[in-house]
């Protein structure tokens, strides 16, 4: 490689820089020795580049290839989709910085630093990330022009990229406001739209929930019209569980219609939900919504789902009536599955249940006297409970009485079966913090409940939630209230008010950026798009008024960058004059060569005329940098002397 197109250490140094911003986000989504190897790899190459050594053989960067795929293959069996092929990227960058020595590689490295930048949304769109998009742009492109011009200093080359961006915004925003939305995940790709996400499942054993309770991480939001519903009617429904095999609580299939079974009653709350992904059909809504959700069906377990799994953020309107009566008239089938028991399944509980039904006639004693039985039997709430063998039911209630929400809904379902009430278990979230900064309510993943249903005859399905009768606090002031310190997650923990009022100030932040950006779907832009006096917007005029805009906006940039010759007076025709006669010599002057210094190298090149090409020289300058304009008789001389010159 030849030493003119070597690059120079600054230039590495600002190539390592850039891919290192670059990578540093994809190091917790790799595999961790890949995230190893790169690492090692981006040393070594500042190591070459501090020492200004040569590249490594070409068979030890083949090897090294092979080596990455190999790591790739056995941590995901394949090279190819999104997660392998963003890892091999990861590793195929700083293998391209130890490889290339020239501008021309140092351009191929920005450009995989464009796609890992752009990748970086196949991840996570949140707003860290997006900061972390715009550093990662701002350093490629002062790379790229200290890449292109060596000499230039970081702070200028800063500015330039700066200056680039801002250009740019215009025509982002037009792109962001006027592009064509499409539903869908739009930085998913179809293999990876429905990975797995945290949340509730569709069956329910003893240490399912308690296992959810340690996330912090939000399950969605609900921002109301008027004042939030008391605690006690927080309950968010997602699956309703039936089948039970003795361990394990699990979904019944049901069916779905357009409109609810039921009718409404009672107060009511308008809000609006927004669902993090979690890839299941549940849309989580307050006990009962009313006919008119959008893109929603209503099951005959009285949950709301989604036509689709919520594999993207979602956001719905609803209007909740808690109060209302539900399954009045109950299918006799959904009653008898609601009665079944393994048989020889939790022998005490069934014997303590049946107890219940001799000594009460009427269905709604038997539910009083269950929680009475319980409340009794002094059961605390906690989130490590012993570990349950073959009986768990009468393992919590007879033996260790220590268990969380799902022992308190699955044993007390098994008291009111045995006792001839038909119940089920529900599951869903129960509670929120109101967030003080936008007043939304806030549902974390530890929020996450279990609760029971029973069915008594004239008043259809009505909730209990054993859970509330042993530990209130849990319902009335949130599960931190309910358990100790050392059982609650990490984020739950903060006692300083300073670093609570961070959290609800960032979590608002992030809460517009999901709602304002990220939310910004078709409905939204049609929306805008009414408030602008276009109701009839479609995409062929979405794409019109996104190419007109577009168009003057780069037409008037076009207009402003464009190079312009500066007009110029007699004195300096005369002086272009000359250096064009001088020209066709042979003799070209630089823009920044001052007439002088031009002159003395001209009259070095042609000594013949060596006084004339001075002289001139000379005139120019003292009529051009003079203390007083030129005369007429000065440009008449002068005029004559550039006409006589014929080198």
């Amino acid at each position: 490689m030849s030493a003119r197109n070597a690059l120079p250490r600054g230039t590495c140094y600002a190539l390592l820089a850039t891919a290192t911003l670059s990578l540093t986000p994809f190091l917790p989504h790799i595999p961790w020795g890949m995230g190893l190897l790169a690492v090692l790899l981006l040393g070594w190459r500042a190591w070459l580049a501090h020492q200004e050594a040569e590249r490594p053989a070409l068979t030890v960067l083949i090897l090294l290839a092979v080596l990455g795929c190999v790591l790739c293959f056995a941590e995901y069996r394949t090279v190819l989709g999104r997660e392998a092929g963003l890892a091999m990227l990861s590793l195929l960058l700083p293998l391209k910085l130890l490889e290339g020595r020239s501008p021309r590689d140092g351009r191929a490295a920005l450009l995989l630093c464009c796609f890992l930048m752009t990748g970086q949304f196949l991840n996570e769109q949140s707003l860290p990330v997006a900061a972390m998009v715009l550093a990662c742009a701002i350093a490629i492109l002062a790379t790229s022009a200290r890449l292109e011009r060596p000499s230039l200093a970081l702070k200028p080359a800063l500015r330039g990229s700066l200056r680039l961006l801002g250009g740019s915004v215009p025509l982002m925003l037009m792109l962001f406001v006027f592009f064509p939305r499409i539903d869908g995940p739009l930085w998913r790709l179809p293999g990876d739209a429905h990975a797995g996400k945290t949340g509730l499942s569709d069956s329910m054993q003893p240490g399912s929930i308690s296992e959810l309770i340690q996330s912090g991480e939000i399950a969605f939001r609900a921002e109301f019209e008027g004042e939030l519903p008391p605690p006690r009617e927080r309950y968010w429904r997602g699956p309703v569980l039936t089948d039970f095999d003795g361990q394990r609580w699990r979904e019944r299939p049901t069916q779905s219609t357009p409109q609810p079974d039921y009718e409404t009653s009672g107060p009511g709350y308008r809000y609006t939900l927004t669902l993090e992904p979690h890839d299941r059909p549940w849309l989580l809504a307050l006990d009962y919504p009313a006919e008119g959700a959008s893109d929603a069906t209503y099951s005959s377990n009285f949950s709301l789902l989604a036509r689709r799994p919520v594999s993207t953020r979602l956001r719905i309107s609803l209007h909740s009536f808690p109060a209302s009566q539900v399954g009045l008239e109950e299918r006799p089938g959904r009653l008898r599955a609601a009665l079944g028991l393994p048989e020889g399944s939790n022998p005490r509980t069934v014997a303590a249940g049946q107890t219940l039904a001799a000594a009460h006639a009427d269905p709604g004693a038997r539910v009083d006297a269950a929680i009475a039985f319980m409340q009794a039997a002094r059961l605390s709430y906690t989130l490590s409970p012993p570990l349950a063998n073959t009986h768990a039911a009468d393992e919590f209630l007879f033996d260790s009485k220590q268990g969380f929400c799902e022992h308190f809904s699955s044993a007390f379902v098994i008291l009111m079966r045995a006792a001839g009430v038909p119940a089920r278990v529900v599951t869903g979230y129960q509670g929120g913090e109101r967030n003080p900064v936008d007043g939304i309510l806030v549902i974390r993943q530890s929020d996450a409940h279990a609760w029971a249903e029973v069915w008594l005859a004239g008043r259809g399905w009505v909730r209990v939630d054993p859970t509330a009768a042993s530990a209130p606090a849990r319902i009335d002031d949130g599960i931190a209230q309910a358990l100790p310190d050392a059982d609650l997650p990490m984020m739950m923990r903060v006692d300083s008010d300073f670093l609570r009022g961070l959290r609800h100030r960032w979590e608002a932040v992030s809460n517009g950026w999901n709602q304002w950006v990220l939310g910004y779907n078709a409905s939204r832009q049609l929306e805008l798009m009414r408030r602008l006096g276009l109701p009839a917007a479609d995409w062929r005029l979405l794409t019109a008024l996104l190419g007109a805009g577009a168009g003057l906006w780069l037409g008037w940039l076009a207009w402003r960058l464009w190079p312009r010759r500066a007009k110029l007076d007699a004195l300096d025709r005369l002086w272009q004059r000359a250096c064009r006669k001088l020209a066709r010599r042979g003799l070209q002057r630089a823009e920044w060569e001052a007439p002088t210094d031009f002159a003395r190298r001209a009259a070095l090149a042609l000594p013949a005329h060596a006084d004339t090409i001075t002289d001139i020289a000379e005139h120019y300058a003292s009529l051009r940098f003079g203390p007083t304009p030129p005369t007429a008789a000065a440009l008449a001389a002068l005029r004559r002397a550039v006409q006589d010159f014929k080198p």
